[in-house]
């Protein structure tokens, strides 16, 4: 059997959902915007850094990590720049 409710309570109830979706719709708002700040912020924070480029030898393994759009500036030794300074021969 069905029971019925009064009016004025069902429009309290309607009332108080409202407000609870008006504040839900607010949250999801700002955890969008501090969503965006943050991926923002993170893409400005590795845009200050500089890009190396590994070219690595697959015949010897050895390769010079090289910056790039800086220039001619190698960080590391090859094994063509100084033979028998590799790891393997130590």
């Amino acid at each position: 059997m069905a029971t019925t409710i009064p009016y004025f309570a069902h429009e309290g109830e309607m009332a108080r959902m409202e407000r609870a979706n008006k504040r839900l719709f607010w949250a999801l708002l700002v955890t969008l915007a501090m969503l965006l700040a943050t991926n923002a912020g993170w893409i400005y924070y590795e845009s200050r850094f500089d890009t190396y480029v590994v070219d690595q030898d697959v015949e010897t393994g050895n390769g010079d990590a090289v910056v790039a759009g800086v220039g001619d500036v190698i960080y590391g030794e090859s094994e063509a720049d100084n033979p028998g300074s590799g790891f393997e021969n130590q």
